[in-house]
């Protein structure tokens, strides 16, 4: 079937969706006709996620292997208005949810999206890479949270849910083997250890699937080499208080990302002429090419003839306690979370050394949050408090010595600390049966400290003092919203918020006169006005849920510059004084007939800079002193009006069908998902739009415990692109971040 046809398909269904099934409260003759009851905990008690009045998508654990999930990037294809991307190709994934996100590479600032795993905040997405496995289920909030979670974020939350210990002994295991050698396995066992203690033990491996190769020596590129555990203790301490220990370690060895050119590249830029090989602009998929200068491998204690890597490990270990006061719940979560990042990315995809850079960052996170919440009456309530410290020290090694010659070769570094406060609450309030009124506060105090920033060249000794600054907040957020039930299958609703992020620091290479690119970025500030509805039809077999909204932005938080007078332009994290951004979401899953299922989801947004001077590279590179060759004047433009860098639209859907044959229970299905174009502002090119496909047909036994499958991914093989990087400035090159090519494998299954 070509795009044309999956998109004329799409429309003609209609709709929009929010992928299936979490956990259900109906029978299994209900779920045969029915659409699933999801059960969800997105205002910190359980609930149907009809009865929840904020918009939300909801992922079965069951449906990741479908919706090819593997990692929390890939949820970008399953949620209307979100995208998460790995700036540069990087292992770090940034949040975009309606358009508000981060687009940076460095390690070191909050992110615009929560990242909760089992209720406990991941502030550095870069430590959320190796947690997708023996998962319950997956949450999206869209808009400003923090009257109900334990951080302040102005886009929303991601809530990812484990799977809990099981009284009875069940034990799963799951093995995979596909393209490109590519094997992966899940497994995990669960049940009763002791009287009131329940445990439940689960890992996940993956290895190889190299699909690139080096255009000059034919080396594969992008093994994987995965080792993920997660061990769960749960214990029923008194007949009202529970204790839930998790624990958990994640290894990442494997292979970086390969990238392609998009013109064609001179290297040896240090000699005039260039003296290196010219590389035309790659055309093949699947090319790319790196190479590693013995003087970053002796720094960074590495080989010779290392290719891009990861070398990542995270571990964890969190304690909830939940106690049933009887006029209301206690509930205290309790973690601590480190976090090693070890990455070489070659950006200048050549054997030359040229825009080469390793990061390394050691990552500590304590947070403590208390919660009180209860039903008083007409009214749901909760207050609570929340402390975090964080430390993140770390930097990077960049190589330009082929580029500029052999004293360019940098080593950033910095040492950040981070404490916050933070105290909130939130009121449900019955006015009647169908009309309800919600509010909640926040209060945030925060001190960012930036010690020892600064860059050195190797080869000299440093031309600046090291950089300290310091970041504070102290700001009020919350939301104000109505509910009207009119019936039990249609919610109305409207919500006004105020949503706050943190400010930060732009930790890129630091020249001796660039103390403004050092400066924090201040705190950004979006009002968020949304309304929306949620509806059920066809006696239960047809839901359809939407919201539309409108932002308004202060100090949104961009990827800008500011100009060295040697260096030129350098890259910093920039605000924009005045900006807005609005648009819309539809979800859809219809139960069609028994075992026929449909869901969908369609995304739109669109928004614009209202003040905003920018600097205009161009001018300010012709305006350079002749004489000096310094750039001493700057010039900017207006950029009031322009759209902001985000794709105006996603959409996506499932079709699946189920039967039985010959006693066997056999499903067939297919998922899509569409992006339209993306301006990359640091390319300043656009990025197209693309389609996506996948497929699986399976078959087990009915009432069986085995089941089998078999997949296809980007099953129309389509190229597409997540990011790109003009390295060096405009003038040096550009290079994009592709994906991996059509897949397909076997897939088995077996439970006890």
């Amino acid at each position: 079937m070509s795009s044309a046809a999956v998109a004329a398909l799409s429309f003609a269904m209609v709709g929009v969706g929010p992928a299936m099934a979490a956990e259900s409260v109906e029978s299994a003759e209900e779920r045969a006709t029915t659409v699933d009851d999801l059960i969800v905990t997105a205002q910190r008690r359980e609930q149907s996620a009809q009865d929840v009045g904020i918009a939300l998508s909801v992922v079965g654990g069951a449906q990741l292997e479908e919706l090819n999930i593997t990692v929390v990037n890939d949820l970008e294809n399953a949620v209307p208005n979100l995208e998460v991307d790995s700036q540069f190709g990087s292992g770090q994934p940034q949040f975009r949810i309606r358009g508000v996100g981060a687009r940076e590479y460095s390690a070191n600032n909050a992110s615009t999206v929560g990242v909760y795993v089992d209720e406990v905040a991941y502030p550095y997405t870069v430590a959320s890479q190796g947690v997708l496995f023996d998962i319950a289920r997956l949450e999206v909030l869209r808009g400003p949270q923090g009257t109900l979670y334990g951080r302040n974020t102005t886009g929303g939350a991601v809530n990812i849910i484990t799977n809990k210990p099981t009284r009875d002994f069940t034990a799963g295991l799951t093995a995979e083997y596909g393209r490109f050698d590519a094997v992966k396995a899940e497994g995990y066992v669960s049940g009763q250890l002791a009287p009131n203690l329940t445990g439940r033990l689960a890992a996940s491996i993956e290895r190889g699937g190299a699909w690139q190769y080096h255009r000059d020596t034919g080396e594969s590129l992008g093994d994987a080499r995965k080792t993920a555990i997660r061990g769960r203790l749960l214990w029923d301490a008194t007949h009202n208080t529970s204790v839930d220990v998790i624990a958990h370690w994640y290894r990442d060895e494997s292979d970086g990302l390969g990238f392609r050119l998009l013109a064609p590249y001179q290297t040896g830029k240090a000699t005039v002429p260039p003296s290196g090989p010219l590389y035309p602009a790659d055309t093949a998929w699947r090319i790319t090419g790196w190479g590693i200068s013995p003087q970053l491998a002796a720094i960074a204690g590495v080989s010779t003839s290392a290719k891009p890597f990861r070398d990542n490990e995270g571990v964890g270990l969190s304690a909830t306690v939940r106690s049933d006061l009887g006029f209301a719940q206690l509930t205290s979560v309790t973690a601590y979370e480190q976090f090693d990042r070890k990455e070489f990315n070659d950006w200048d995809a050549t054997a030359s050394n040229e825009g080469d850079t390793y990061f390394y960052n050691e990552i500590e996170v304590f947070s403590q949050e208390l919660r009180l919440n209860g039903t008083t009456g007409q009214a749901d309530w909760l207050v609570g408090a929340s402390y975090s410290s964080e430390a993140n020290d770390g930097g990077f090694f960049s190589d330009f010595t082929d580029a500029f010659g052999p004293s360019y070769l940098f080593d950033t570094r910095y040492d950040q600390s981070v404490e916050s406060i933070g105290v909130f609450g939130n009121l449900n309030y019955r006015v009647t049966e169908q009309f309800s009124i919600v509010g909640g506060l926040r209060y945030e105090d925060e001190t960012r400290k930036l010690e020892n920033f600064r860059t050195k060249r190797i080869t000299l000794p440093p031309t600046s003092p090291p950089f300290d600054t310091e970041s504070t907040l102290s700001e009020v957020s919350g939301r104000l919203g109505v509910e009207y039930k009119v019936n039990d299958d249609l919610l109305l609703y409207a919500n006004v918020a105020r949503g706050v992020k943190s400010g930060g620091f732009t930790t890129y290479n630091k020249t001796s006169a660039s103390d403004e690119q050092a400066k924090p970025f201040r705190p950004e500030i979006l009002w968020a006005y949304e309304a929306g509805f949620k509806s059920q039809f066809l006696d239960r077999r047809l839901r359809l849920n939407g919201a539309a909204f409108y932002y308004d932005y202060t100090d949104q938080q961009v990827q800008g510059y500011v100009v060295d007078p040697l260096f030129g332009r350098i890259g910093k994290i920039a605000n924009v004084p005045e900006s807005h951004i609005y648009g819309a979401e539809l979800e859809l899953a219809w139960r069609v007939t028994r075992g026929l299922e449909i869901t969908q989801y369609l995304g739109y947004k669109y928004g614009e800079y209202d003040v905003y001077e920018s600097l205009d590279w161009p001018a300010t590179q012709a305006a350079r002193d002749p004489i000096t060759q310094l750039y001493n004047t700057v010039i900017t433009t207006s950029l009031a009006g322009d759209r902001l860098p985000f794709p105006r639209v996603n959409y996506g859907g499932q079709v699946s069908y189920e039967w039985t044959a010959a006693d066997y229970d056999l499903r067939v299905e297919t998922n899509y998902s569409h992006r339209s174009d993306l301006y990359s502002t640091s390319a300043a090119s656009i990025i197209p739009s693309y389609w996506l496909a996948n497929a699986s047909f399976s078959l087990g036994p009915k009432d069986g415990n085995w089941q089998a499958a078999f997949w296809a991914r980007n099953i129309f093989d389509k190229y597409y692109e997540e990011t790109r990087n003009a390295w060096n400035g405009n003038s040096y090159g550009v290079t994009t971040s592709p994906h991996q090519p059509r897949t397909y494998g076997v897939r088995l299954t077996y439970k006890y």
